[in-house]
């Protein structure tokens, strides 16, 4: 039977920082008195001031009405004591990441608001069970981790602690909705669900810059131009700080006891120990002291050109039936493994994911282009192939990458690179490695969420509404795998493994015969 959720209409919000003026705003354009408490009178006077600003611009910017943003700034209580909390229905404490402070905090919450008061933690790293921890009734303390800015992200995590109550959990998420918020239910663990199911994107980065496949430059490069994120994992680090960024590491790999997935880098370690914190301190990964750290990005070319010469694309999977229609699109006459309609085939791309393809009968053709996830061009032994890789959707890829090795034929390379830039991509050379860099990530990423679903940290859809809606990713890893094909993946997680021998890549039991990570939704957490 579904538990009945409680209503909330009076809130209250116990920090007055960034996230608490957030908080705080959100509510009063939902129609929710607040009372905002914090025991400096200058931070709430800032706070104060931040909302109504904001308040106002939104008004200016035509997303609600002037006569919204007074009505709202009516709804909003401002105090230095805690006992102005006394009699809301629901307190959310904001509050620096610091496990004492909460556990203060809360304990003020607790002796005065009322006894059925629902009491939220907004912690993004710590366990909602240790901060609830020795509270009277702590079946009513619950998780609710807001992300940065709240009034622009359009989520929120609820999280039960071990000894939350459903009618905390039910009244918690009907509060989440009512304040305009996509709730995902999350376990109470490392890093919930979000948090921990995008780790990867910047923890992958960095194994591959210090493996070299590529610089700083070309992986966030190739992520935004070949995944389409709107920055890449390094300038998302300077935006969060690296401070910040390796601190939220090690706690992973604190509490998870050295989980190699979630080992830190020393190379972030080094720049923080240099005062490179990112943005805030001028320069991190990059540097920020001279204006614009990058140029834009190039405009891959326009696709044109094949005039009808001939190619062999095997393979299956999304990626070869994708590179197929744009090639053809392009104007190439697209054959199959067994077409003998031409002898003057121009290339031939290997573009199966499990295995290569082998050309058989084909042996006469001078260039070959490999796609290494279940090979490195390395292991591939063919001085006749350029490596290559993408992953899906290839309709919406503006780059691709490309390796070559010493002793590579460079009529290979050239064929190989001319191909794809007609195929209207951009072509960026990196470094010889399975699933070279967006690979690599977007395999990561997969993988880590078939663990988090496969523990009954979240279900798939919720995997994929935190990561697009808490992170900006273009799509979650559950929409990554279902665009690239399982395959790829698996055979990017194994040759890693194989090769590397570490188990930071070895593949989540979930992924190991699955068609589809969509279909598991049967370990959905939907309840304690």
């Amino acid at each position: 039977m579904a538990q009945t959720a409680r209503s909330v209409d009076r809130l209250g919000v116990a920090g007055a920082g960034t996230m608490g003026a957030g908080i705080a705003q959100t509510a009063l354009l939902a129609g929710i008195p607040t009372v905002l408490t914090d025991p400096s009178a200058d931070a709430l006077a800032h706070a104060e001031a931040t909302v109504s600003a904001a308040l106002a611009r939104g008004a200016e910017r035509g997303r609600w009405s002037t006569a919204d943003a007074d009505a709202a700034r009516t709804r909003l209580t401002c105090a230095t004591d805690p006992a102005a909390l006394a009699g809301v229905d629901a307190a959310i404490e904001a509050v620096p990441e610091r496990l004492e402070l909460k556990r203060t905090v809360f304990a003020q919450l607790a002796d005065v608001c009322g006894p059925a008061t629902l009491l939220a933690t907004n912690t993004s790293s710590l366990l909602v069970s240790a901060v609830a921890a020795g509270l009277p009734a702590p079946e009513r303390v619950v998780g609710l981790h807001f992300f940065n800015p709240v009034p622009l992200m359009r989520l929120v995590e609820v999280i039960a602690g071990a000894d939350t109550g459903p009618e905390a959990l039910a009244s918690a998420r009907a509060l989440g909705e009512r304040l305009g918020k996509r709730v995902v239910v999350a376990q109470d663990g490392i890093g919930f669900l979000v948090n921990r199911c995008g780790r990867p994107f910047v923890g992958e980065a960095l194994r591959l810059l210090q493996e070299r496949v590529a610089t700083i430059e070309q992986i966030d490069r190739i992520c935004r131009m070949g995944g389409g994120f709107r920055m890449g994992p390094f300038e998302l680090a300077d935006l969060i700080g690296l401070d910040v960024n390796l601190e939220i590491a090690e706690s992973f790999w604190r509490q998870s006891y050295g989980e190699p997935r979630w080992k830190p880098s020393p190379l972030q370690a080094r720049l923080v120990a240099a005062g490179r914190h990112g943005r805030k301190s001028g320069a991190g990964f990059h540097d920020y002291r001279d204006g614009a750290h990058r140029p834009a990005d190039p405009e891959p070319p326009a696709p044109g050109g094949g005039d009808g010469r001939s190619v062999v694309i095997g393979g299956a999977g999304p990626v070869a039936d994708g590179l197929r229609a744009r090639a053809r699109t392009a104007g190439f006459a697209v054959l199959g493994l067994n077409d003998r309609g031409a002898d003057d085939i121009h290339l031939c791309v290997d573009a199966d994911p499990r295995r290569r393809t082998w050309f058989g009968g084909l042996g006469h053709v001078p260039a070959r282009a490999l796609l290494c996830a279940s090979t490195t061009l390395r292991a591939a032994r063919d001085v006749r192939a350029c490596g290559f890789h993408l992953v899906g959707p290839v309709d919406q890829a503006r780059l691709v990458e490309t390796t070559a090795l010493p002793d590579t034929d460079p009529a290979a390379v050239a064929r190989t690179e001319e191909f794809f830039g007609v195929l209207g991509f951009h072509v960026e050379r990196v470094g010889d490695a399975p699933g070279m860099v967006l690979g690599r990530i977007v395999a990561q990423l997969v993988n880590e969420a078939a663990f988090a679903i496969g523990e009954g940290v979240g279900s798939a859809a919720d995997v994929d509404a935190g990561t697009t809606l808490g992170l900006n990713h273009p799509r979650g890893p559950v929409a990554w795998s279902e665009q690239t094909g399982l395959a790829h993946v698996r055979a990017i997680l194994r040759t890693l493994h194989d090769e590397r021998g570490e188990e930071r890549y070895r593949t989540a039991p979930l992924l190991l015969g699955a068609e589809s990570l969509a279909a598991h939704t049967r370990f959905a957490t939907t309840s304690r």
